[in-house]
């Protein structure tokens, strides 16, 4: 399921349609779906309802330029590059931490203004990581069993991001970062004893660390029972809940959400998956699901049949990621995991997500355009 596009003097580009065309239709819905959860609330805020539809439109175009300019990188490029990539990552993310720079929303400063222009570290270097633990680990392919050569350095450099990460805070990037570090060396054939030791070590601060802060212990008790406080901690969890009990099978249809009207809290962001469930209804919700099937699916089999190794583990990272920003996100919504304040892939408003996103489906597209077998 691939189109071959030829250029005079320049290696030919395998449009993977079994990839691309999911993409391409999440954003697309993304787009429709900014855009009906967002439009009384920047008619409020801005004066206009057409606020967050422009910048999500023009932030889908310029994706779609990215994914196309990435599919014509040569993934190998990243090889000779990941050190400056994970050096960059890793001042940005001191930027927002310690410097004037950093942007405070919500009671985090995740984001990083530069004139008018606001750019969100984390969503960089989380592709920094996956790009570095390629390398890394396909670098030391036969050593990966060993804890000081193959275990120890990957989780030193999750240490650094963790500890910058938790000083914005943002503990659902950790959560991420930490998974993705896992399962990617698990792929990789790091040794199962090392990686249950850290999950043995690492429960118990995670436990304390969320039980430090009475927000967190009541967002933990709000995520067991959301309807014992329905009016604080468990009111985004409720509201998401009644959204997808409303839309029922078919939905309320487009624009006719009622939990968007400044009931439910960020619609257009975090929870734009329960709009899709109010106004879309169960089918609205199976399709999403089974396009982000189709893609992940997709994922596994460039990343199976990659020409080399480092190939191979960029795009089961990327594949990784995406999973888990997904799972997560929907496990939110549906009251199935606590609050994280994690976006949906393509669909959520955002710049830099969608952005890197599609530059990380056209890292993805170029590896598996190596491989005729994909």
């Amino acid at each position: 399921m691939s189109t071959t596009v030829k250029r005079n003097g320049v290696q030919p580009v395998v449009y993977d349609l079994g990839l691309l065309f999911p993409v391409l239709l999440l954003v697309g819905m993304g787009i429709v779906m900014v855009y009906s959860a967002s439009s009384a609330l920047a008619l409020k805020k801005f004066g206009s309802g057409y606020f967050f539809l422009k910048k999500q439109a023009m932030f889908s175009l310029i994706g779609i330029v990215v994914l196309v300019a990435f599919s014509y990188i040569p993934f190998r490029l990243y090889r000779m590059l990941v050190y400056p990539i994970l050096a960059v990552a890793i001042m940005m993310l001191v930027a927002v931490a310690f410097t004037g720079l950093g942007v405070t929303a919500g009671g985090s400063a995740r984001w990083l203004q530069l004139g008018s222009v606001r750019f969100q570290p984390s969503e960089l270097a989380r592709l920094a990581l996956i790009i570095y633990m390629a390398y890394s680990m396909s670098k030391k392919d036969e050593f990966l069993r060993d804890f000081y050569v193959g275990f120890l350095p990957h989780f030193l450099v999750l240490g650094l991001f963790t500890a910058l990460l938790l000083v914005q805070p943002d503990f659902g990037s950790v959560v991420i970062f930490a998974a993705l570090t896992w399962i990617m060396l698990f792929v990789g054939g790091c040794r199962i004893t090392h990686l249950l030791s850290v999950v043995l070590v690492l429960a118990p601060m995670a436990w304390l660390f969320m039980t430090h802060a009475e927000y967190r212990v009541k967002r933990l008790m709000s995520f067991l029972d959301p309807w014992q406080y329905p009016a604080d901690e468990g009111y985004q969890i409720v509201h998401s809940l009644m959204a997808f009990g409303t839309g029922g099978i078919t939905g309320a249809g487009i624009g006719k959400g009622y939990q968007k009207l400044f009931y439910l809290p960020e619609p257009h962001t975090d929870f734009i998956f329960s709009v899709v469930g109010e106004e879309l209804g169960l089918i609205g919700v199976m399709i999403v699901i089974l396009l982000y099937g189709i893609m992940l699916m997709r994922g596994i089999r460039i990343a199976r049949h990659a020409q080399d190794r480092f190939g191979s583990l960029l795009a089961m990272g990327i594949t990784v990621t995406l999973g888990l920003q997904v799972c997560i996100n929907m496990g939110v919504a549906l009251g199935l995991l606590p609050t994280k304040g994690l976006t949906l892939p393509f669909l959520s408003y955002g710049g830099t997500s969608l952005l890197i996103n599609m530059a990380a489906v056209g890292i993805m597209m170029n590896i598996g355009a190596r491989d005729v077998r994909c």
